[in-house]
């Protein structure tokens, strides 16, 4: 099964295209990655043909809509919505081959594709991403609802256009990430803070959160995901998460 390349959310629109880094072992991993990880569905991720879904944002003005194909088995990726100036666009291609698309598909469809697809899918990126420093940090504090839960930080290596992003998880005992935070270039203050992880649905095997609210530097921000299904091996049917 291929993966989506190894770079990490930053905040709602644009994505880090990080260096090759040296491989980390799961070994070396906490055990409580995989047991995030398989929460939402790891162990039955081969079961996927293709996950269908539209990312939306509300942040004041912005306003936006993608909607996505992804087959994980090939890295096919089907995109409908807008390039930046306003243009619809339509078009199916495989990041094998990504060199030979035109430059909206290079420059703004696939990032759009990457950054959206962790927004969905980032528990699993906690074992996928290898050359990310997964830590367990113990219980903590909510950043900003009431009560504590388990801290996960994730940290990309230095290279590309964000080196050091770290990524806080408040994990609760159901091993459910409750709020998110993110520090852009590992630095104090965090530059985006998900007030929520809610809106648990499942599709098919996978259980995937589709509303966010929070905050994007100060800003309100609303996150949320619309139209989520999966098509199963030997199935020609979509199943809808509910």
């Amino acid at each position: 099964m291929t993966k989506p390349h190894h770079v990490p959310m930053i905040g709602v629109l644009l994505i880090g295209v990080l260096c090759p880094a040296a491989p980390v072992s799961a070994q070396q991993r906490p055990a409580i990655a995989d047991q995030i990880a398989r929460t939402y569905g790891l162990d039955s991720f081969g079961q996927v043909d293709a996950i269908r879904y539209t990312f939306n944002i509300d942040a004041g003005p912005l306003k936006l809509a993608r909607s996505w194909v992804w087959e994980p088995k090939t890295d096919q990726i089907s995109y409908e919505g807008k390039d930046k100036a306003g243009n619809r666009v339509k078009v199916t291609y495989s990041r094998s081959q990504l060199a030979s698309q035109s430059a909206v598909v290079k420059e703004q469809v696939d990032p759009g594709f990457t950054n959206d697809q962790y927004w969905l899918l980032f528990p699993f990126h906690l074992v996928w991403d290898t050359g990310a420093a997964v830590q367990d940090a113990g219980m903590q504090k909510l950043p900003l609802g009431k009560g504590s839960a388990k801290k996960v930080t994730v940290t990309y290596p230095s290279g590309g256009y964000t080196p050091g992003d770290t990524w806080g998880l408040y994990v609760g005992k159901d091993g459910r990430i409750r709020e998110l935070e993110f520090h852009h270039g590992g630095t104090a203050k965090p530059s985006l803070v998900l007030a929520t992880w809610a809106g648990y649905k499942k599709a098919g095997p996978l259980l995937v959160s589709t509303d966010h609210r929070g905050t994007a530097d100060g800003n309100p921000v609303h996150i949320f995901f619309s139209n989520v299904a999966v098509k199963l091996a030997g199935s020609s049917t979509w199943t809808d998460a509910k």
